[in-house]
């Protein structure tokens, strides 16, 4: 059974409406409002990609208070066409990592790339994990995130490698009935998905599709487009999702 939920307004605070089947809907966020937390320990260095045959952006965030981040678990977090790994500090999502863990959700790693338009797979497969490994990041334990082209990279990376993945988070994935996440969804049977898209996005169906489509996926709609305005309001749901299958036994 699925719960769910509506957040009223932006407002924080949730009223649970009942344990029926359905989906969880948020109401329309306040915009980016950086959480007023430091960022820890945040890093944005230049890597040469065999794969993409060019240097590439690679960047780290750890939570405040986790010194490096040597031995915490790794997700990997691919950009959607708009953006590059360059555009995460500015983002704010090491101040967004440290607000979900000061509220409770177990630390982690980010960890991203400039991967290109559509994302490189190879790279993902057989660069990042080694790099993060050469930071010391437990890559034994790995979760994927990414919103718009890099939510439907973060699920194809999935798809083609469901034994790397504790779980999967994407905002508002490209994806469209008969790529390869619709083919591979199957694939996907041990492995938790979260989806979160607004209603007023142009994926928004095919969001709802995919969601009946994969053996272990719940969703989260509500008031909102295709833009971080409204995604936001979603990062401190995700990263607890995250923080969890992270560190679970």
């Amino acid at each position: 059974m699925r719960r769910r939920t509506m957040l009223a307004g932006g407002a924080a605070a949730a009223m649970v409406v009942g344990a029926v089947a359905g989906r969880e809907w948020l109401g329309h966020g306040p915009g980016r409002v950086l959480p007023d937390v430091p960022a820890g320990d945040e890093r944005l260095e230049t890597r040469r990609s065999a794969a993409r045959g060019v240097q590439v952006d690679f960047w780290t965030a750890v939570p405040a208070g986790h010194g490096d981040g040597r031995g915490l678990p790794v997700c990997l977090v691919l950009h959607g066409a708009s953006a590059t790994a360059a555009d995460f500090p500015g983002f704010g999502f090491a101040r967004y990592l440290t607000a979900a863990v000061r509220a409770g959700a177990a630390p982690f790693v980010l960890a991203g790339a400039t991967g290109g338009v559509p994302h490189n797979q190879r790279m993902w497969r057989a660069e990042v994990p080694v790099w993060c490994g050469q930071r010391g990041f437990d890559t034994s334990r790995t979760a994927v995130w990414g919103w718009s082209m890099g939510g439907h990279g973060a699920l194809s990376l999935a798809v083609s490698r469901p034994q790397a993945f504790r779980g999967v988070a994407a905002f508002a994935p490209a994806v469209r009935r008969g790529d390869d996440v619709f083919d591979g969804a199957d694939r996907l049977r041990d492995v938790p998905v979260r989806l979160w898209c607004g209603l007023g996005d142009g994926f928004a169906d095919n969001v709802w599709s995919l969601e009946r489509a994969l053996p272990d996926a719940r969703a989260s709609y509500g008031r909102g487009g295709h833009n971080f305005d409204y995604w936001s309001a979603c990062l401190p749901a995700a990263f607890a999702f995250l923080g969890g299958v992270l560190t679970r036994a």
